[in-house]
């Protein structure tokens, strides 16, 4: 086998050393391009006048100088490629666009409540198609769809492989992708969460993430990747049995963290989290209470999951834009009394993701492939 690397390979590593560079800076000009790659001034423009042929990248202003001609700015097009995440909920359908960057820059929510039939997955691509031409881009800049589920699916995201909160058990991906011309997928909404989590961070290494929603979902997070495991459902802790004489849950058995630690198990009926919050932030005795009650059932969880994988914990989903400060020194303490090693090292933060975690983080996948390629 030939293992020379061939002069074809050198310009192909140059355009993408390149384009990597600029996209890790805001802007940069020919010369310190040339400069951090130790290239020739003609190899990087030869490159330079390509990337912006194919609109990957853009002039964008100059550079100040004390002496003689400004030098151009180079910048990448953020929108050059986008890509769609789509949250499905019982309710509730979330499109969002991301770009280059994994910053979305157009959403929408629609009602639309989730029934196994032809005529909702019709309607959710029509919603889905009708967005994407909001958007003034065309066909070939969508470089995929990611659709966000309550549910474990197979590794390849082409089916839905246990789904018992939207009863989708055994669902193909075809059924969204029969009316598009771009890839889908499924993805569990967990991992989506942890995905933007990774997006927003590097500096994360290892960390058990919780998606703390409606539902609750996890992620293990090993290297900076989401380790699935052997058949797909490492992390799913909310299956997790708290008490085996406890509430039913959803996959039929009892007791689970989800029945616990999610925020249904948190509301009462026609309760919103925003009310919720109000009343434990005001001081209402009731509604502190319950607060206090779910902090010592999640801090009994963390404790027992962080005795089997002693890593930071970050908490997400849906309910991470109102934790303080105090509640995480809260449980802080509740794990610690649990615990039989204590520690004053703080390892429960809260996720730096913005509130629609989830969606981008069904778009990132595509938006990775795209960069990896180039």
């Amino acid at each position: 086998m030939d293992n020379s690397i061939t002069f074809k390979d050198i310009k192909k590593n140059n355009y993408s050393l390149i384009y990597h560079l600029i996209y890790q800076n805001e802007k940069l000009s020919k010369q310190e391009i040339a400069n951090q790659l130790h290239l020739s001034l003609p190899t990087v423009t030869q490159n330079l006048v390509r990337l912006e042929k194919e609109k990957l990248i853009e002039k964008n202003g100059q550079f100040e100088s004390s002496v003689g001609r400004r030098a151009t700015a180079y910048a990448i097009c953020p929108q050059a490629r986008i890509s769609i995440g789509v949250e499905i909920q019982r309710k509730t359908v979330r499109i969002l666009a991301i770009d280059l960057l994994g910053t979305a820059f157009q959403q929408t929510e629609l009602t639309i409540e989730y029934s196994n039939k032809e005529s909702y997955y019709k309607e959710v691509s029509d919603a889905v198609q009708s967005f994407i031409r909001s958007l003034n881009v065309e066909e070939e800049q969508v470089i995929g769809i990611g659709f966000a589920v309550q549910a474990l699916t197979s590794a390849d995201g082409q089916k839905i492989t246990y789904g018992k909160i939207l009863n989708s058990t055994g669902l193909g991906i075809h059924v969204f992708s029969q009316y598009f011309d771009h890839p889908c997928v499924f993805v569990h909404d967990a991992k989506c969460a942890a995905t933007t989590e990774l997006w927003l961070r590097n500096d994360i290494g290892d960390a058990v993430y919780l998606s703390i929603g409606m539902h609750l979902g996890g992620a293990i997070i090993i290297n900076d990747q989401i380790y699935m495991g052997k058949e797909g459902h490492s992390g799913t802790v909310e299956h997790m049995t708290i008490d085996p004489n406890g509430h039913s849950c959803y996959c039929g058995k009892k007791g689970c963290m989800e029945t616990y630690c999610s925020i249904n198990a948190l509301l009462e009926e026609g309760e919103s989290v925003e009310s919720f919050f109000g009343q434990v932030r005001f001081g209402t005795p009731s509604y502190v209470e319950r607060w206090n009650s779910f902090l010592e059932k999640l801090a009994f969880s963390i404790n027992n999951i962080n005795l089997v994988i002693n890593r930071e914990f970050i908490l997400g989903g849906h309910i991470s834009p109102y934790l303080k400060k105090e509640d995480i020194e809260i449980l802080h303490e509740k794990v610690h009394e649990k615990t039989a090693f204590p520690s004053n090292e703080p390892f429960i933060h809260i996720s730096r993701s913005p509130e629609n975690a989830v969606p981008i983080g069904a778009a990132i996948p595509f938006v990775q492939s795209f960069l990896n390629a180039v």
